[in-house]
């Protein structure tokens, strides 16, 4: 790392004969030198901790992201099996809901011939439309009641 052009300083090489404030002046330059190399030491000894450190963290993240995908994937074949009963018991739910409108529609005629037949009422199946809210008539109903209950 040093150049060809710097010249070596040791203690040694003030044989020249200088005076006292010059060897006092090399004195400080050298000390200065080693401050500095213990320093940079120093500066490479963190930087090599931190280095580790980021490894490390590096290592545990990728850990951690393996873990979580592999989680995701048993969450995203949980929501398949999940989808899949869902779309099952809703063709279940279809075939059961035609079937009972059937059977109503053999009681009507048996009424209809004469027969004393008792129908219920076919209740209105809040699943076959899912995009209407089956909370709507009671939120009616209890605000109803709240006016009631006003003094």
């Amino acid at each position: 790392m040093s150049s060809p052009s710097r010249r070596s300083s040791s203690p040694d090489s003030n044989i020249e004969g200088g005076s006292g404030s010059a060897s006092a002046g090399d004195e400080r330059k050298r000390k200065r030198m080693l401050s500095n190399r213990e320093s940079a030491r120093r500066s490479r000894a963190r930087k090599q901790q931190r280095m580790e450190e980021l490894i490390a963290e590096a290592s545990r993240l990728q850990a951690e992201n393996t873990r979580v995908e592999a989680q995701i994937g048993a969450y995203t074949a949980e929501l398949g099996k999940v989808d899949g009963e869902n779309a099952v018991l809703r063709a279940r739910h279809g075939e059961l809901a035609g079937r009972l409108q059937a059977l109503g529609g053999v009681l009507e005629i048996f009424q209809v011939a004469g027969a004393a037949v008792d129908i219920p009422e076919i209740p209105d199946d809040p699943l076959l439309r899912p995009w209407q809210s089956p909370f709507a008539p009671q939120l009616a109903a209890a605000g109803a009641m709240a006016d009631a209950f006003q003094f």
